[in-house]
């Protein structure tokens, strides 16, 4: 049985990264465009342009988001991601209580954790770094095949 799942592990990690992309890129969303449901607390609208924190935590949640959901530069995508959901967390939430039962944070500090785990684990699969790295292989193969073939022998 562990070996099957063992097996599955690259397939179950490419479909987490996948909705916890889809997920983190639809709050950035929200925030920058006001669908839906708009920014929290604005009844629909957007956070303004330029404003500290809320506006640059939205467009790295847009950013990270689409990056991590497209399987693209994913673990600095993922710790960008993870770094400002800690912020988040001890910024906006722990001064209103410890646990994040209490402060309203569970939703950041899940996020933090679980970008963080990205970190370690890579994309898993479905990620373009896998087609993009799949290329380049091919590519320098291919290269250094052609200059075995057009390099004249050494004679002694």
């Amino acid at each position: 049985m562990s070996g099957r799942l063992n097996s599955a592990r690259p397939y179950a990690v490419g479909l987490f990264r996948i909705v916890l992309g889809l997920l983190f890129t639809c709050h950035g969303a929200a925030s920058l465009f006001g669908v839906l449901g708009g920014a929290m607390g604005t009844d629909g609208g957007t956070i303004e342009a330029g404003t500290w924190p809320g506006w640059y935590a939205a467009v790295i949640q847009l950013v990270c988001g689409a990056l991590v959901l497209l399987g693209l530069a994913t673990r600095p995508a993922a710790f960008l991601a993870s770094g400002s959901m800690a912020f988040a967390y001890f910024h906006v939430h722990q001064p209103n209580g410890l646990w994040p039962i209490q402060n309203g944070g569970e939703q950041a500090a899940l996020f933090c954790w679980t970008f963080l785990l990205l970190v370690f684990t890579g994309p898993g699969a479905f990620a373009l770094d896998n087609v993009l790295r799949l290329t380049r292989t091919d590519r320098t193969a291919r290269t250094e095949t052609e200059e075995d073939r057009t390099t004249e022998p050494v004679t002694v």
